[in-house]
């Protein structure tokens, strides 16, 4: 039997406050708070006397003030990002100059699939095109961050260049796997099939406590990420539920499957309804006709 999927938004983030999560480990979160980001963005402190940061987050003078102050003079080493949307990355390129150090990630920011003819996408003025890793992380080392040393994992779906960090028991899960939400994959910045591949990744890995970077820990990791891939196996029957009652547009799609939500609810509902729609048209179990005016779906 398939694992429930309970959201929990009680959470506290005690903004601009450096919160200990484990040893060697801090959590400061900015106050970015939104629908999309929730409380805010989670930034992080690895380390004791030597220090890298994690998901800088947005370039706001209280933020950076808030970090500045959290590392109480100890040495900033490297900043590491688990991806490039600019609610996490933003502030990055002030502060590596301000630091004098180097910028890690998984590569630039690029699409999970070339643009089709007449589409584009929606993300594009929330991503960090232009920003530039010192060093390209990769998938299965172990490298140094501050004085401790974490494991880098590739986690593709929400965006193509994703990376999840394990430090002990706890894996940094960056907008994979959130305890509030379910994840937004909205394509072609992010993949449906590639998240359903990393949510495998990350549940057979070792760490059992994730810590995302909106909202609180998940003490059950692995049990929490099994639950989100039955839930998003759950939404592609309901879309080909949908599509049999009538259903051949996104739109038709979006108010069948969520008839009251809020305005913001619906709009990334939009979203990650279409990377639905395009799993499905890729695993041949729908036909899809895009043209300028519109998109006709059907069942194969």
């Amino acid at each position: 039997m398939a694992a429930t999927l309970t959201f929990n938004r009680e959470f506290d983030p005690q903004t601009g406050v450096a919160v200990p999560v484990c040893a060697g480990l801090v959590r400061i979160t900015a106050p970015n708070g939104s629908p999309y980001t929730f409380t805010g963005t989670n930034s992080f402190l690895l380390g004791h006397e030597r220090l890298a940061l994690v998901d800088p987050g947005p370039d706001d003078a209280t933020h950076l003030a808030a970090l500045h102050a959290a590392m109480a003079g100890r040495a900033l080493e490297a900043i590491i990002l688990t991806h490039t949307h600019r609610d996490h990355s933003a502030a990055a390129a002030r502060l590596g100059r301000q630091y004098d150090v180097p910028i890690w990630f998984g590569g630039r920011h690029r699409l999970s699939r070339p643009l089709r003819r007449f589409e584009r996408n929606v993300l594009r003025k929330s991503c960090d095109w232009d920003l530039v890793p010192d060093r390209i992380l990769i998938d299965g080392e172990t490298i140094a961050a501050g004085d401790v040393r974490i494991s880098v994992h590739t986690t593709p779906g929400h965006c193509a260049n994703h990376l999840a960090f394990g430090y002990g028991d706890v894996l940094l899960s960056g907008d994979h796997v959130m305890g509030w939400n379910s994840t937004l994959v909205s394509v072609p910045d992010g993949s449906m099939a590639d998240y359903f591949a990393s949510l495998d990744k990350v549940i057979a890995l070792p760490q059992q406590r994730y810590v995302p970077a909106h909202g609180g820990a998940i003490e059950n990791g692995p049990g929490f990420a099994r639950a989100l891939k039955a839930h998003r196996h759950m939404r592609n029957g309901q879309v080909l539920a949908a599509i049999a009652d009538g259903a051949h547009s996104i739109g038709a799609l979006v108010s069948a499957i969520y008839p009251s939500q809020s305005l913001p609810v619906r709009m990334a509902a939009r979203m990650t309804i279409a990377a639905h729609v395009e799993y499905l048209e890729n695993l041949g179990q729908l036909s899809v006709s895009r043209r300028p005016w519109g998109t006709r779906i059907r069942a194969s």
